[in-house]
């Protein structure tokens, strides 16, 4: 997916259409463009570039405009909660830092693809929306109408996903459990007619444009992309279950929150549980009954997760601050953090047994300090009644220090069992004598070769019965590089070679790191020289 879109808005930069995107010279309808504008617009202001740090900024911005609009939202939702009195904005502060640490929120946020952009803007409309329906006086129409373009916004990133997995649940939650909140919706219903308007009428402009100038594509990709959710990447109904690990470092306790026995009447001075507890579980059905999954779907999860978790970290400060906490509560305190002293045991040993280039020396020593007292405060805190804040500066600076120390080998750690010395596209790109040549693939090249290829590869079928080019007036009037998935000689039609055309292999090249990932070869197309008067 990130390759997809570093392509298109390469392509968009090069000259391309900014409204009918392409990838490797053929149209990109299946996915709304405003994560391709993003990275397009970077570009326009950097120059074209490969850095993929710089090309990832975009989707970096996103996840943290999401952290921040998730903090805005919370601060709404939690204004008049009773336990929010005695610390007001505890409870959202406490919600952004468990969402900016979650393991999930992380990986997409590092990655250029669609995913953080829909959810991110979503959960901003949601604020806005929320803020709106509960300000008094006319500036309540300013923050719908707010909600309405930020929501269009995030329709104009992944189409309806985040509508049906963001929006949908929230709403239905917020409406049904909460009286207040339907009579709110009422005093202000000519601003939410105005924010619904503006959010499916930015929502729908890019769609209707695309209709309007290129139909039957547009009607073929909706075909292909609504048969994929229930036939590509297909798992059973379960595969979400285990959606609470995907907060990493909470993980244990935003399965304590799910507990509704446990968690309810201890959080629910702090955060409306009904609401997010809802949230979570409609949004986790809505998603497990669509049967194409994946685990980076699971990202709409994220915030009414993030948002149990909050609550339950108030509970469990005030409760240990008066020494009212139940044996189960340091039962739960007491678990976490003996994982919490497990993962700080675990990371210098990891480091030490890996094999991998920058892991040992400084970095090593490093880990070994930072983790070893890490370790050692958290033992105390298992020794004795553990603290709930302690435990959780603990566990932020934890992840912190993973990231630092472990995210920049994981790269390496991918690459970890290639074969060394493989020639690679960008090697091909090196090539002398196809440098200044039009590139064409007599197959379907995979989309992250062409983006390492630095130009578009366009497929070229080679006509058997005639001779036909994608040059001036059919006919090749320059030798072009043709790359193939199979032997080059046997894919040149007779018609051609009785034309006096040939195909002389130039280069080859492998799709991965492993010998098995697949190899292609590299051949210039041209015409005998005692055969072009």
């Amino acid at each position: 997916m990130e390759a997809r879109n570093f392509v298109a808005a390469r392509e968009m930069v090069a000259g391309g259409s900014w409204l009918i995107p392409t990838m490797n010279g053929e149209l990109r309808l299946a996915k709304p463009p405003v994560p391709t504008w993003a990275v397009a617009g970077l570009q326009k202001v950097v120059g074209p570039t490969e850095n993929l740090a710089l090309l990832r900024l975009p989707a970096a911005l996103a996840a943290t405009l999401l952290v921040l609009f998730f903090w805005g939202l919370v601060r709404e939702l939690t204004r008049h909660q009773s336990g929010d009195a005695d610390d007001p904005g505890r409870t959202a502060w406490l919600g952004a830092l468990v969402l900016a640490s979650s393991l999930l929120v992380i990986t997409t946020g590092r990655e250029g693809q669609w995913d953080i952009f829909a959810v991110s803007l979503m959960v901003g409309a949601l604020w806005l929306m929320v803020k709106g329906w509960q300000h008094v006086g006319h500036a309540s129409w300013a923050w719908l109408a707010a909600a309405g373009v930020v929501g269009g916004l995030s329709l104009l990133s992944k189409g309806p996903v985040a509508l049906y997995t963001v929006f949908f649940p929230f709403l239905l939650i917020y409406f049904v459990g909460y009286p207040k909140h339907r009579q709110q919706v009422r005093r202000r219903i000519a601003g939410t007619v105005l924010g619904a308007g503006l959010l499916l009428m930015i929502g729908c402009s890019w769609p209707l444009y695309i209709y309007q100038h290129v139909a039957p594509a547009a009607i073929m990709v909706a075909r292909t992309e609504i048969s994929s959710w229930g036939e590509r990447h297909v798992k059973p109904v379960w595969f979400y279950a285990p959606f609470a690990a995907f907060t990493g470092i909470w993980a244990l306790v935003a399965l304590s929150s799910l507990v509704w026995p446990y968690a309810r009447p201890r959080v629910q001075r702090y955060i409306p549980y009904l609401l997010a507890l809802g949230w979570a579980l409609l949004a986790l059905l809505l998603l497990s009954l669509v049967p194409e999954k994946k685990e980076r779907y699971m990202l709409p999860l994220m915030p009414p997760l993030a948002l149990l978790v909050a609550g339950m970290l108030r509970f469990w400060e005030e409760a240990v601050a008066t020494k009212q906490a139940t044996r189960s509560d340091q039962w739960v305190l007491r678990a976490w953090g003996v994982i919490l002293l497990v993962v700080c045991l675990a990371v210098p040993v990891f480091m030490l047994i890996i094999h991998l280039p920058g892991t040992k020396g400084p970095r090593l020593w490093a880990a070994l300090v930072v983790f070893g007292l890490l370790g050692v405060y958290v033992l105390r805190q298992v020794v004795r009644l553990p603290r709930p804040t302690a435990l959780t500066g603990a566990s932020l600076t934890g992840m912190a220090a993973l990231l630092v120390l472990l995210l920049p080998f994981y790269p390496l750690w991918e690459r970890r069992r290639d074969n060394a010395g493989l020639r690679q596209m960008r090697d091909i790109r090196r090539h002398v004598a196809l440098q200044r040549i039009p590139w064409y693939s007599l197959d379907t090249l995979h989309v992250k070769q062409v983006w390492a290829a630095g130009r578009a590869v366009p497929i070229w079928h080679l006509p058997a019965t005639a001779i036909s080019a994608p040059t001036t007036q059919g006919r090749l009037s320059e030798p072009v590089a043709v790359f193939s998935a199979a032997p080059l000689i046997p894919r040149l039609p007779l018609v051609w070679r009785r034309a006096g055309y040939s195909i002389t292999q130039a280069d080859s090249f492998y799709l991965g790191g492993k010998k098995e990932s697949g190899y292609w070869y590299v051949g210039i197309l041209a015409r005998n020289a005692q055969n072009t008067h």
